[in-house]
């Protein structure tokens, strides 16, 4: 196992309260991420520094990109279609009207162009009453698992035939094989325990070479994670509560890496958002409606 400390540039001026989600847009050469308290989706180019904000009604908790431009939207109203130029949203679906008490949280688009999104428990005292779901480009949003407290961690193998997941309160790494025809998954297997010390598993991204990089959310750092669940590197940032890693960049080396507004060592730390170099590619993100 490697312990490295990298070269990290901090990329905004513009404190995050929740900073999450990042996402490369390869059609443009953009960077988008969400500060899901704000609540807005930011857009960041990495040429010249410029950084837009689009206010969202109610907190954001992820998105994903849909080939006509427009992103997918989990807002706790729902899932929405959100066009950038407009302003507009556009419902497609709420997968839990039925319980208040959670919002949706981490999301993907998966191999199968379906938008991949999990709901938490947003109570002061949480319980395992959140799920994960798939919604397909017409709106309908399917249960695939339950049980959960904080639905994170989504991520898929270049290949596409391997889905993580993880539970950042119930602390687990899971794998399932994955079907990218019909999204279906299966062989449930828990690959890793990740604790406080460890780095409690955020959102994540999966490299080229099939490896799982974790955001210990609760460590200051990323863990690269074997398919085998071997903690294979650790990457020491300079922030407390990293929350989702994206690689990014012309050439799918840039790791960019989000972070949250944290006091856990004494003064306060505003979350943001940070750069640096890797010597792995990512793997490749759909879009919404458009499979891999």
């Amino acid at each position: 196992m490697q312990i490295e400390t990298p070269d990290v540039e901090i990329l905004i001026d513009t404190p995050l309260k929740v900073g999450e989600g990042p996402c490369w847009d390869d059609a443009n050469g953009t960077l988008l991420f969400v500060d899901i308290l704000a609540p807005c989706l930011y857009r960041y180019d990495p040429a010249g520094g410029k950084l837009q904000r689009f206010d969202m009604p109610s907190a954001i908790g992820s998105f994903g990109l849909c080939a006509d431009g427009r992103a997918v939207v989990a807002l706790r109203s729902g899932v929405h279609l959100f066009d950038f130029a407009t302003g507009k949203l556009e419902f497609l679906v709420h997968p839990e009207p039925d319980m208040p008490g959670n919002r949706l949280n981490d999301g993907k688009v998966g191999p199968d162009g379906a938008f991949w999104v999990g709901s938490m428990d947003d109570r002061p005292e949480k319980q395992p009453v959140a799920a994960l779901y798939r919604v397909d480009a017409k709106g309908a949003s399917t249960r695939m698992r339950d049980g959960l407290i904080v639905s994170n961690g989504l991520a898929w193998s270049p290949d596409g035939k391997r889905m993580f997941h993880s539970d950042s309160r119930q602390r687990f790494v899971q794998t399932y094989d994955f079907d990218a025809r019909t999204g279906a998954m299966s062989g449930q297997k828990t690959i890793r325990m990740l604790e406080e010390a460890d780095g409690r598993p955020d959102g994540a991204a999966c490299d080229a070479e099939g490896f799982y990089w974790s955001a210990g959310v609760s460590a200051g750092r990323l863990n690269r994670i074997a398919p085998d669940g071997r903690i294979d590197r650790i990457l020491q940032l300079p922030v407390e509560a990293p929350t989702m890693p994206c690689f990014g960049g012309p050439d799918g080396k840039t790791l960019y890496v989000t972070s949250l507004t944290s006091n856990r060592s004494g003064p306060t730390q505003n979350g943001t958002l940070l750069r640096l170099r890797m010597d792995v590619a990512g793997a490749k993100i759909a879009r919404f409606g458009v499979p891999l």
